[in-house]
């Protein structure tokens, strides 16, 4: 039996999708710490940009407010964006916490 997430690609893009504007300091295996400006997120993964020399499937490991440490992989990138999978599915009451830490606006959060 498989480890990690194992949602489908349709069902990721199901999941809503919050704007944020987040940066944070993703440890890579290889590359060691990368940079990465987090675009959107949901429970499930993000969108970054910024984000060069990393393949499909490829871990990153990053720090979320509310969260803490979580480990996503590389399911696309194109030019200077990439859309990662979370390891595992954020609970959602830890995931609404963070997005009112990541989003304090309001008005940018979708209605719940």
């Amino acid at each position: 039996m498989g480890v990690g997430a194992q949602l489908t690609v349709t069902d990721m893009r199901r999941a809503a999708r919050h704007p944020v504007d987040h940066r944070v300091i993703a440890e890579h295996r290889r590359l060691g710490d990368v940079h990465l400006h987090v675009i959107n997120i949901s429970a499930h993964g993000f969108m970054a940009d910024g984000l060069t020399g990393v393949e499909r499937g490829e871990r990153v490991s990053i720090r979320l407010p509310e969260i803490g440490r979580i480990e996503a992989h590389l399911i696309w990138a194109t030019e200077n964006r990439a859309g990662f999978q979370f390891e595992r599915i954020i609970r959602l009451d830890d995931f609404m916490k963070m997005i009112d830490t990541l989003q304090p606006n309001p008005r940018l959060r979708r209605s719940r």
